[in-house]
């Protein structure tokens, strides 16, 4: 009895490594790379630079509460460049499709900037507003569009890193 137990699971995990996970596997990109520089190029994230952005916070607008901070980090590229990696953490509220194979999703995140004007003074805090668009299908789920203070200044570009450049 024990050993057709046996044989009778055995052949159950047998059947299920056979069968084709390809189908079900749905694709993840939503990692954003963030670079803000001025209308030069000048990258305007150095950490106590004059003239940079010194404080940066991110607070989801969407969340069930007033303060939702989104967690970000602040990574330096291979070209000396700085930028900060958003991967996920804000609310994504359903836009549009509902129980169809093609929806769009929307975060909403506020961006509070805080710029080293000398040694010794800051800027007070500028308020942008960040609205990331994600793709829905069972196959993909992948940033689509990126909107900063209502302009577009990101379209997906199929098998492309999420770089997004803000001009402040």
């Amino acid at each position: 009895m024990k050993n057709l137990l046996f044989g009778i699971l055995l052949g159950c995990f047998a059947l299920m490594g056979c069968r084709s996970d390809e189908d079900s596997i749905q694709k993840i990109d939503q990692i954003i790379n963030f670079y803000i520089q001025d209308a030069n190029g000048k990258d305007l994230l150095i950490p106590d630079s004059i003239g940079s952005f010194t404080t940066i916070s991110m607070n989801d607008v969407l969340a069930s509460t007033d303060v939702a901070n989104v967690s970000f980090s602040t990574k330096t590229a291979e070209n000396s460049k700085r930028y900060l990696e958003y991967i996920a953490g804000a609310t994504r509220q359903l836009q549009s499709g509902g129980d169809s194979d093609e929806r769009v999703y929307r975060s909403q995140i506020r961006v509070a900037l805080t710029k080293k004007l000398t040694d010794s003074t800051f800027s007070t805090p500028v308020n942008d507003t960040l609205e990331i668009l994600y793709r829905w299908t069972p196959s993909v789920f992948e940033v689509s569009k990126v909107n900063y203070n209502n302009q577009l200044i990101f379209t997906k570009i199929q098998d492309q890193p999420n770089n997004v450049t803000i001009i402040k």
